[in-house]
């Protein structure tokens, strides 16, 4: 898997997670991992439409993911692991994903610097 598609698989995942819990519990602050995902998603686009923003893009996407999944781990998982429930299984879902990316990104860009 390249970080690209990293990118826009955990794009989604947060988007759709953020939609799905602002709906459960009708807070405006459950909006915030949707907004990340629409914020990554731009950058995603951004890199496949101008390859020579690529590096640049992929640096940004990485610091809104790195900045998500902080947010989510220390913020909301401890309020999240009393209450359990689906809340619990998305904020999972979100974190995993996040995870997977990060570690996706880092990889890449250590195979980009042997490269060069």
């Amino acid at each position: 898997m390249n970080s690209s598609r990293a990118n826009l698989i955990n794009s989604i995942i947060l988007f759709f997670m953020g939609l799905w819990g602002y709906f459960d519990v009708s807070s405006v602050t459950a909006l915030i991992p949707s907004i990340f995902g629409v914020l990554i998603f731009i950058c995603y686009l951004v890199s496949l439409k101008n390859p020579k923003l690529n590096k640049l893009f992929a640096h940004i996407s990485v610091t809104l993911t790195l900045l998500i999944l902080f947010a989510l781990i220390g913020t909301r998982l401890p309020k999240s692991l009393e209450g359990g429930g689906i809340g619990l299984f998305r904020l999972a879902l979100m974190i995993i994903s996040s995870g997977f990316a990060v570690i996706i990104f880092v990889k890449s860009f250590i195979d980009a610097r042997r490269k060069s």
